[in-house]
């Protein structure tokens, strides 16, 4: 039976207003719409953008359920306006084989609030010493693109080489977690002033910078992908933008916290803001914004990194490293990017959806007319003090408690369906229902498109 909503009168990220027209998943339409539908949202004064992609993030299932599984990080990333999440793969076990990274991608199209498109681990059970089996989670039905060690280096320039090596048959990527083992022993915060008068032990910005410049002359005699996990020095974008310049095929994320946030918040000793790699200073913020703004750093992904309560609310040293961060990118990024002037709008759109999807090897055609209807619809104008009702997924360790951020996710479409109507998350039976019929359609976007593999 077929199904269509008119979405009126909404703002594209050019600063054009159109109808959006959906029909059983897919945008027939974008432009002045005429035609009756089953369902009319008005978008007025909203702004419409292509499905957010986080090209980084951590859903813990299986093995750390505690902490996050499939369907409630899938929640908290549809709650930030994503329609597609990619999983590290240091789960319990490991996703280092087709089984594990299968079984993440069954779980969402399961609950199907996103896209759910595993990461592979580079190395058999994230030791650093032996491939994992690239190739057969490459051929999987997960058909994994992206591999990563991420939470661990893979600090082995040879076991590097070979990886790169490995991916080129079916131009896959690694995505490296650039940090020096041996010197960042016992690292707690950032090195500097503030880690000495802290008596925390320091993290220095050349363990990230001295992995990323061995791994893009790797990357570079290879002819690989290279993709850096998380950059987050100066040091780190001056190293990147030269690689580029000299032709090596590297692309590279930044986190929304280390676009905002400094080192300065560690002096709190609140163990919300302990995360891998640390805050840096304020001209480290600076410098990986210009990186973003100049196109020297591609994409912003969240690096989610949900933990239980009892591992956050404690003493800094034992504090687990990381934050949650689904449901805040988008704001923050409006708020250090887009109303600092150094991206539009349609910047936004490239490095928070367009770049993500083609690193991550997947189709992507936006707000036109055939594609999936992924869209996610946005106040702008929106200003709200940041707090735990923001929260969909099972973890609260948020560095943003207490401060105004803008912009609201009034409605997040999924292929066709809504899984947030007026910034809440449409009940989870729902959500199922509509996934299944569109899998009984084969309109479940990753399973039934050829992949875009250049």
């Amino acid at each position: 039976m077929s199904s269509s909503v008119l979405i009126s009168g909404a703002t594209i990220a050019d600063g054009t207003s159109s109808d959006i027209l959906v029909v059983d998943g897919l945008i027939a339409k974008v432009g002045k719409v005429s035609d009756k539908t089953d369902r009319v949202i008005d978008a007025t004064g909203l702004l419409a953008l292509p499905g957010l992609i986080d090209l980084h993030t951590h859903l813990r299932e299986p093995g750390f359920e505690q902490s996050e599984t499939v369907l409630t990080g899938s929640q908290a990333a549809a709650k930030g306006g994503f329609t597609t999440v990619f999983p590290m793969a240091n789960t319990s076990p490991v996703a280092d084989n087709a089984s594990v990274v299968e079984l993440e991608q069954s779980r969402g199209i399961e609950a199907g609030y996103v896209q759910v498109q595993p990461i592979g681990a580079v190395t058999a059970g994230l030791l650093g010493t032996h491939l994992a089996d690239l190739r057969g989670m490459a051929d999987s039905r997960a058909r994994v693109r992206v591999f990563s060690d991420d939470g661990k280096c893979v600090h082995d320039p040879l076991v590097m080489r070979r990886a790169l090596e490995y991916v080129l048959a079916f131009d896959g990527v690694i995505a490296q977690h650039a940090q020096e083992p041996r010197l960042t022993e016992q690292a707690q915060m950032n090195e500097g002033e503030i880690a000495s008068r802290l008596g925390l032990a320091g993290w220095p910005a050349i363990a990230e910078e001295t992995i990323i410049a061995r791994d893009v002359l790797i990357a570079e005699s290879v002819g690989a992908a290279l993709h850096v996990c998380h950059l987050s020095t100066a040091g780190s974008v001056d190293i990147v933008r030269w690689a580029k310049a000299r032709g090596i095929r590297v692309t590279a994320e930044v986190t929304p916290h280390h676009l905002l946030l400094t080192e300065d918040l560690a002096v709190s000793y609140d163990a919300r803001y302990k995360v891998n790699p640390p805050l840096r200073r304020q001209e480290d913020v600076l410098a990986v914004r210009a990186g973003l703004a100049d196109g020297t750093i591609d994409i912003v992904a969240t690096d989610h990194a949900p933990h239980p309560s009892e591992d956050k609310e404690c003493e800094w040293d034992v504090a687990a490293f990381g934050m949650v961060g689904l449901e805040s990118a988008l704001s923050i990024v409006q708020q250090t990017m887009v109303e600092s002037g150094q991206l539009s709008w349609a910047d936004v759109v490239r490095v928070m959806s367009s770049m993500p999807a083609r690193i991550g090897r997947l189709p992507w055609s936006g707000l036109a007319a055939g594609a999936p209807a992924s869209i996610t619809l946005v106040d702008p104008t929106a200003r709200s003090v940041f707090s735990v009702d923001h929260l969909a997924g099972k973890s609260q360790n948020s560095p943003y408690f207490g401060r105004e951020l803008p912009g609201r996710v009034v409605h997040t479409m999924f292929n066709g369906y809504l899984t947030v109507e007026n910034g809440q998350l449409v009940d989870a039976e729902t959500v199922a229902s509509a996934a299944r019929l569109r899998v009984a359609a084969g309109l479940v976007r990753g399973l039934n498109e050829e992949r875009h593999d250049g």
